[in-house]
């Protein structure tokens, strides 16, 4: 794919197709345009320039908008469900570490196939670093995506896990919490419009009482919530999510859930302004990240506590107005699994490990490039493996971080690889989408979201200037934009 030399390359490869003004572009051939996506992406992530990729970036959104894509907050949504006016759905939320232009067709395709809307793409801050995609090129490449195969309406963009560490929090909590909130300010200027909070790492159970069990948690969510409040575009309020029980960990509880919710609620009424609070909670049931992998490298069944699910969305619902509980980790889960997180009244459910799965252990991977790969894995990342580990574990655990370092090799794929994962990818999606009961939300998400109807900036894209107008540094792997 051919790399732009400067920006007016750019605009020259786009006569004809594309008028590009102060602060919108204007589509003039709309199935040329579609071609373009191609390169436009491609330069939007690999150029070297930082202005080329700052405006590859700023034109595919743009475009997007001007044809009827806007990034949005499911947070209309979430409230309907919250009332009892929208449910009998669990809304997918999927991140993407690799692959991700070609994945994303594979879910638009796969969308408009079955007249999908409730649907979430999201990338959690650990793997922003690992996968070296910034909330920019993330955003870009996703609603690229959505170009290439005609999506049209809402497009929910979220940051999944901005996680707490708590050894950097117990040595400099107001460190720790600014560096949250810049990546906050400029995943919202990247266009996420939906955030989950995760400062569950610092809850303390060695505490008796469980309002000090929850304290640190539900504290720092609403800092953080505020923090949001503020920085948040006219008319788009934006979803926030918290955590109660860190994924891996024991099972929540409803003791739990009001301790927090309670302590939370109050605490925002004290900052002022009314403002909104969390529209839905993340609680554990039994899953981990990935699946607890076996010593031959395959995962290990999980029971998955549907009880707790239903007792605990019931609870946040009919207390608190929230779209109901969330479930992380659910992607390694058996597929007869899927149909019950609807029954149960799951508000959002978390994929991520399965799809890369599916690219590293489909038929369409290429093996060299697979051993390849596992080669730099116990060359580099050695020091990851624990005693007793067979290799097969430290492989499975370690590869999602090869995404980083191996994009462009597995980004120029043969086309027909790439059409074949992406293939699988609409098929898997199609599962997904039938057993979540998603099908045919397109109407409902369009008519409950919140999308933002504002002028795509291109400084925003050029100088990383978040929320606020300010300049703000780049988590490790971000390009420093």
């Amino acid at each position: 794919m051919e790399l732009k030399k400067t920006v007016s390359d750019v605009h020259d490869s786009l006569k004809g197709i594309v008028r590009v003004e102060k602060e919108k572009v204007e589509i003039v051939d709309a199935k040329r345009l579609i071609d373009a996506v191609d390169w436009l992406v491609h330069n939007a992530v690999f150029n070297d320039d930082k202005e080329v990729r700052a405006n590859c970036r700023w034109i595919i959104k743009a475009s997007a908008s001007s044809s009827g894509t806007k990034q949005a907050s499911i947070q209309g949504l979430y409230e309907a469900m919250g009332r009892g006016e929208v449910g009998g759905f669990t809304v997918p939320a999927v991140n993407i570490r690799g692959l991700t232009y070609d994945v994303a067709r594979g879910l638009f395709r796969s969308a408009i196939k079955n007249k999908a809307g409730a649907f979430i793409f999201e990338i959690a801050k650990s793997e922003m670093g690992y996968t070296d995609q910034s909330p920019y090129e993330y955003a870009s490449v996703v609603i690229a995506a959505a170009l290439k195969e005609g999506y049209k309406g809402p497009l929910f963009i979220q940051g999944d896990h901005f996680q707490v560490n708590p050894k950097n929090y117990i040595q400099d909590k107001n460190k720790e919490i600014t560096s949250l909130k810049d990546l906050i300010n400029r995943s919202v200027s990247a266009g996420f419009y939906n955030i989950d909070i995760d400062s569950s790492t610092i809850v303390d159970l060695n505490k008796s009482d469980v309002i000090e069990q929850q304290r640190p948690n539900f504290e720092v969510t609403a800092e953080l919530t505020e923090y949001i409040r503020d920085i948040e575009p006219d008319m788009v309020p934006i979803s926030v999510g918290g955590e109660i029980g860190e994924v891996g960990g024991k099972n929540s509880t409803e003791e739990e859930l009001r301790a927090f919710m309670d302590n939370y609620l109050s605490t925002l009424a004290r900052m002022g302004n009314n403002m909104k609070g969390i529209s839905k909670m993340s609680i554990q049931t039994g899953t981990s990240h990935g699946g607890v992998v076996m010593p031959d490298g395959t995962i290990a069944k999980v029971k998955v506590d549907f009880d707790t699910i239903e007792r605990l969305s019931n609870l946040a619902r009919k207390a608190y107005g929230l779209a109901g509980v969330v479930q992380h980790g659910a992607s390694t889960l058996p597929d007869d699994a899927f149909d019950i997180f609807p029954k149960r009244g799951t508000a959002e459910v978390h994929l991520a490990t399965g799809f890369q799965n599916m690219i590293f252990d489909g038929k369409f991977f290429p093996d060299n490039l697979k051993q390849e790969i596992y080669k730099y894995l116990r060359e580099n990342m050695a020091k990851e493996k624990k005693e007793g580990e067979t290799d097969e574990q430290f492989i499975y655990k370690t590869r999602k971080k090869a995404f980083g370092s191996f994009k462009q090799k597995i980004w120029n794929l043969p086309q027909t690889v790439l059409d074949g994962i992406r293939k699988e990818m609409e098929e898997r999606f199609n599962l997904l989408f039938g057993k979540l009961k998603v099908i045919n939300t397109y109407d409902t998400a369009a008519k409950w979201a919140n999308p933002a109807n504002m002028p795509i900036r291109l400084e925003n894209e050029m100088t990383g200037v978040g929320a606020e107008g300010k300049k703000v540094k780049e988590e490790k792997g971000d390009r420093g934009e």
